[in-house]
């Protein structure tokens, strides 16, 4: 079994039936009418590897289920679109990650087509406004990890026929083509500096047929790679700010100014590892004792001549986690880090990228869909005019949208 950090401890710990609650803080009518009149767009959620792989339904009214995403939750939360996360698990030698995304995709489409009435399938600015003009959640999606494409620009085009608007170019693997930042520090991992030649071709490729390319997860070479080459705004669908939390996988403040000469837009990723640099010394040491904790039950099994089983290590993991939670980062956090990224960037350069279904670990108060609003809230009482507030909750995504299919546009009609 792997045990690598986020493999493990946060992977497994997503897997825990329960959340702590925090007090609700009060959204006052002025909040309220702001956030119900803005377009909210998340621009990442994994809900669709828990449609795939557990059957789950996002029109479920069960108030015990644990997904942060249901239709009821969205609506309570006026959640306009979202980027559902087309995530394919990445094994050593295995070359058919095209085949699981499409399952993955299919299970999309199919809730869509189960809840006509209040969810559809969008692939553009307009397709956003004109569900949101319905009642209607928007599905958007998009590639999680570039290996997904094996290495087949012909796979790329068909995944954006099928309406994917952006990948990801690395998860927390680096593959064939480009550098991720999960596994940098690896010396087992063979890096390229960065982009191959093929991942230029990759990100020119994805600029002529109008796919976002998104930033997150990547190194830092790959980063400035993009940037260089990229004839249409960039994303980071789910970072957060690394000079409030040294964590790869977060942006310098270099990298937020490029973003917003770019034109891109950073979407700030809600988990607590990203926001609070506490919480995120406290889960490294909490993975450390819980591993010795594993090592200590594993001889003891051993000892008693019993076998050591990967399911089993799993339930070992799941109760020692329940046993041993760490206090959830304040709400504060996260907005610090819109904030940051606001004043660094620009406000036409911020958005939302929960990560919601991809981690248990979240901020205070933010536990489902329904409690956006927090968020609005919490931006109206530092400040924040309607305008940018609305920018930062959705509009800032719109824009990039239109501009990537100008892009997309205005080269395709060069030889």
């Amino acid at each position: 079994m792997n045990r690598s950090f986020y493999l493990t401890f946060f992977t497994i710990a997503a897997l825990l039936p329960f959340r702590l609650h925090a007090q609700e803080p009060a959204i006052t009518p002025a909040a309220r009418a702001i956030h119900d009149s803005a377009i909210v767009i998340d621009a990442h959620a994994d809900t669709p590897f828990r449609m795939f792989h557990e059957n789950y339904e996002i029109g479920s009214t069960d108030p015990r289920d644990s997904e942060f995403i249901s239709l009821d939750r969205a609506h309570a939360g006026n959640l306009s679109a979202v980027f559902f996360s087309i995530f394919v698990i990445p094994h050593p030698g295995e070359k058919l990650y095209a085949t699981s995304a499409l399952a993955i995709i299919d299970s999309v489409y199919l809730q869509a087509a189960r809840h006509p009435d209040r969810m559809m399938m969008a692939f553009s600015a307009e397709d956003i406004e004109r569900a949101h003009a319905q009642h209607k959640l928007a599905a958007l999606m998009g590639i999680e990890g570039g290996h997904v494409i094996e290495n087949n620009l012909g796979l790329l085009r068909d995944l954006h026929r099928l309406g994917v608007r952006y990948m990801t170019l690395t998860w927390s693997n680096t593959n064939d083509w480009a550098d991720s930042s999960g596994d940098k520090d690896d010396p087992a991992v063979a890096h390229h500096n960065g982009l191959t030649d093929f991942g230029k071709q990759v990100v020119a490729e994805m600029n002529r047929i109008g796919m976002i390319v998104d930033i997150s997860h990547v190194s830092d070479k790959t980063f400035w790679d993009v940037i260089a080459i990229s004839k249409a705004p960039v994303i980071a669908s789910h970072s957060s700010a690394r000079a409030l939390v040294d964590v790869s996988r977060n942006m310098t403040d270099e990298m937020l100014r490029a973003v917003s000469k770019n034109g891109g837009v950073v979407n700030v990723a809600f988990p607590s590892s990203f926001v609070d640099q506490n919480f995120a010394k406290e889960a490294i040491a909490q993975h450390q004792r819980m591993l010795a904790a594993v090592d200590e039950y594993h001889k003891k099994r051993q000892a008693a001549g019993l076998p050591v089983t990967g399911d089993d290590t799993q339930r070992f993991d799941l109760e020692w986690l329940a046993k041993n939670p760490i206090p959830r980062a304040p709400l504060k956090s996260l907005i610090d880090h819109i904030d940051h990224v606001a004043k660094i960037a620009g406000v036409d350069h911020v958005g939302l990228g929960s990560d919601f279904d991809g981690t248990a670990f979240l901020p205070a108060g933010i536990d489902t869909a329904a409690d956006y609003p927090k968020i609005t809230q919490a931006l109206l009482d530092r400040g924040y005019s309607a305008a940018d507030i609305k920018k930062i909750l959705g509009g800032n995504m719109l824009r990039v949208l239109r501009e990537a299919a100008q892009v997309s546009s205005n080269l395709q009609h060069q030889p």
